[in-house]
């Protein structure tokens, strides 16, 4: 009956990327092909149906992008309202590399061996720091739920396109002001150190910035989330910097943020 389930539930999905994109490719360079085989394996497909079964969700439109870890996808829950699944990539190593952003965090002190269960503690992690930031009150998508390697928010956008990223829109000293001041409640309201923090994981919407791509977030406790927190601001200061926006130094900003 499982397997029955699951070839229907992944025909159904295919039929769904097939119709709905009409690109042979991703950004990325990934064939819609592969997109289905290396995302919707099968436990990632039974984990679709328990979403479906759950009513977290009612069904999936299509893929929207692709990177190296994960795979965004543009569905719809049963109020026809869109979500947004970040379905991470269990066959990828990349996440090896994100190690040292989950060792030291003392949130997460039992880390279990193995690719499979990194990606799952990674999708974890990510929607715990969403819900850290989303229940303090700072711009982040926000968290439905998480299972296994599905991660389930509300989408960022409009019929399946994604709002533009700071990277691609006209900005201006109150957005440079919006993000210090998300990078500076993240730390004090949230506990959080973005770790990723600059204009390609920032939206810019008719409602503000938000912020997003939350995995890499650590707990200021963590033993790198000062040297995290600089990058943060050296990659965000460059970026306005270069639009030609006055900004304060790094330094003082860093030393701002942290008393």
């Amino acid at each position: 009956m499982t397997d029955i389930l699951s070839r229907k539930l992944e025909s159904k999905i295919d039929n769904k990327l097939n119709s709905k994109s009409k690109r042979k490719y991703l950004e990325d360079g990934f064939k819609k092909g592969k997109v289905v085989n290396e995302v919707l394996d099968k436990p990632t497909v039974m984990t679709l149906y328990k979403m479906i079964t759950d009513h977290i969700i009612a069904y999936v439109n299509g893929a929207v992008s692709a990177g190296k870890e994960s795979v965004l996808f543009w569905g719809v829950d049963e109020n026809n309202i869109n979500v947004a699944l970040k379905i991470y990539l269990v066959s990828t190593s990349n996440f090896k590399k994100r190690e040292p952003y989950i060792s030291g965090d003392p949130r997460f002190t039992h880390v279990k061996k193995g690719t499979k269960n990194l990606v799952y503690l990674w999708a974890k992690k990510e929607f715990r720091n969403l819900t850290q930031c989303y229940e303090a009150g700072i711009p982040v998508p926000n968290p439905r739920n998480v299972t296994n390697n599905v991660l389930v928010m509300d989408f960022v956008g409009n019929d399946g396109s994604p709002s533009n990223q700071l990277l691609n829109s006209e900005v201006d000293e109150n957005d440079y002001e919006q993000s210090i001041s998300i990078l500076k409640d993240m730390y004090h309201k949230a506990k959080l150190v973005h770790g990723d923090f600059s204009e390609y994981n920032i939206f810019k919407t008719i409602d503000g910035l938000i912020v997003f791509d939350l995995g890499s977030a650590v707990d200021i406790r963590h033993p790198n989330s000062d040297e995290f927190l600089k990058r943060d601001i050296s990659n965000i200061t460059k970026f306005f910097n270069k639009r030609g926006i006055l900004v304060e130094d790094p330094d003082i900003l860093f030393e701002e943020i942290i008393k």
